[in-house]
């Protein structure tokens, strides 16, 4: 994809009304352009078939860049398993470095796709209509990348198949349920198949939309991909009930797998960790650190994609309100933990949280509220919220301060527990650093085949909106 910062700048442009007074995007459609039921299958489909002159210079420059990172992350990953985990900065004080840290980070980033996808449906909110496809595929890969970690943090990853609960000839030996490692492995595969399910529902009429249009292999794949959609008034039916049981069953996903992660540190002793805020403390930042990972890629996708009148200002404006809300969350989070550590009375809570300021980390800890609590603060502006630029910065800032946050809460935690004379700082390998870059790698790697091979935005959302949605609509040929 053409992606870059000053790409985004460009399409920064205000609506203007003819009267010359600038627009309110709560007053723009959700589809601009009055467009024809023909024109939103041309100008979606056309680009994963090949049609739309693309994939471009720049596509392949971006895929040249994340595949050569997800090469040097392999690679590390490679002489991790051959060497073992010895080769990362862990310690006997500091047992969960970059490892969990990363986890931590991906499962967070997938959480906006489902939210996008399942909660607001069951809410009935049309702007989730343009974002809903991609999102959902940023969870699954974001899901993807996060499963690595917990993987290579064991050691020994080819013995993962003793975290499953599956029968076996093994007689009494079953895994350890009070390991977090089963947590994770219960509540990540659980997340990864339902939100695989939904995603791939959604996708069936398109896949019958693109198959009516392609010719030779391409419409044989098409037409397996698509189970033989007809479109038909019973199709719908089936359709609309089975993806309403699949939303209603992803929703309590968003709440518990977060939460369950959540519980890998919240039911330990050591300070900083044990707090019975971490559920929705880790929920509320999750979905914080997946919007801005969504306005991320859509802002870039918006640009190089033309695809500015199906992803609007007036969803961008909805998304960095859900970022701000979520920010607040976050925050609140952050001074609980700081009056709770007081209030207790526990002398190290006390000492845990004077050395998260004052600690060998304390600059991380800066860049961790200044960017998840001060800088989204900025958002409360409208003239904010409709500069693409800086709300294409914010997110990256976004980003930055949950790894961030993620990285003090583990390592800072461990780093100075109980004992005085174990404390010690933590120094990440270049091996912690080339895996973390072969998880960028992957995720943007994969991230750019499903925009070269896979509608990003819903079609057949996107033709009930114009069709229902907007009563100025164009419906012309189908």
């Amino acid at each position: 994809m053409q992606s870059s910062a000053a790409s985004v700048a460009g399409a920064a442009s205000r609506p203007v009304a003819a009267h010359g007074h600038e627009v309110d995007p709560s007053d723009l459609p959700w589809v601009e352009g009055h467009k024809t039921l023909g024109q939103v299958t041309r100008e979606i489909a056309d680009y994963p078939m090949g049609r739309a002159g693309m994939p471009g210079a720049w596509w392949w420059i971006g895929l040249a860049i994340s595949a050569t990172a997800l090469g040097i992350g392999g690679v590390c990953i490679l002489y991790l398993m051959f060497v073992g985990i010895g080769t990362l900065g862990l310690s006997k004080t500091i047992g969960w470095g970059f490892c969990i840290t990363n986890f931590v980070f991906w499962v967070g980033i997938g959480h906006a796709g489902t939210l996008i996808s399942a909660i607001l449906y069951l809410l009935r909110q049309r702007w989730r209509t343009s974002v809903n496809r991609s999102a959902e595929a940023m969870t699954l890969i974001a899901v993807m990348c996060a499963g690595l970690f917990p993987l290579m943090h064991m050691g020994r990853p080819w013995f993962f198949f003793f975290l499953a609960p599956y029968p076996n000839t093994r007689g009494s030996l079953w895994m350890n349920f009070r390991s977090p490692l089963v947590w994770d492995m219960l509540a990540i595969s659980t997340y990864f198949t339902v939100s695989l399910v939904f995603w791939y529902l959604g996708l069936i009429p398109d896949w019958a939309t693109m198959r009516d249009r392609a010719h030779g292999l391409r419409k044989r794949i098409y037409g397996l991909l698509s189970f033989g959609w007809t479109g038909s008034a019973r199709h719908w039916k089936h359709y609309e009930l089975v993806y309403l049981i699949l939303a209603g069953i992803a929703t309590p996903l968003v709440l518990s797998v977060h939460s369950v992660v959540s519980g890998d540190f919240a039911t330990s002793l050591v300070p900083g960790w044990h707090a019975t805020i971490f559920p929705p403390y880790f929920v509320a930042g999750a979905i914080f650190s997946g919007f801005a990972m969504v306005l991320t890629l859509m802002l870039v996708a918006r640009k190089t994609m033309h695809f500015e009148e199906y992803i609007t200002l007036r969803h961008i404006d909805m998304m960095t309100k859900v970022m701000l809300f979520t920010s607040m969350a976050v925050g609140l989070a952050y001074l609980s933990e700081f009056y709770i550590a007081w209030y207790s009375g526990d002398r190290y809570e006390q000492q845990h949280f004077l050395n998260r300021f004052l600690g060998p980390y304390g600059w991380w800890a800066f860049i961790m509220y200044g960017c998840n609590m001060g800088i989204p603060q900025v958002l409360w502006f409208k003239a904010v919220r409709r500069n693409l630029l800086v709300v294409f910065l914010i997110s990256l800032t976004s980003n930055l301060g949950m790894w961030f946050e993620r990285w003090v809460i583990f390592v800072s935690s461990l780093q100075a527990d109980f004992l005085p004379s174990s404390w010690q700082f933590y120094h990440p390998t270049l091996i912690d650093y080339g895996v973390m870059l072969g998880s960028f790698g992957l995720f943007f790697t994969m991230f750019l085949l499903f925009a070269r091979f896979v509608p990003m935005i819903a079609i057949a959302e996107i033709k009930h909106e114009v069709a229902h949605g907007d009563p100025n609509a164009h419906h012309g040929e189908a």
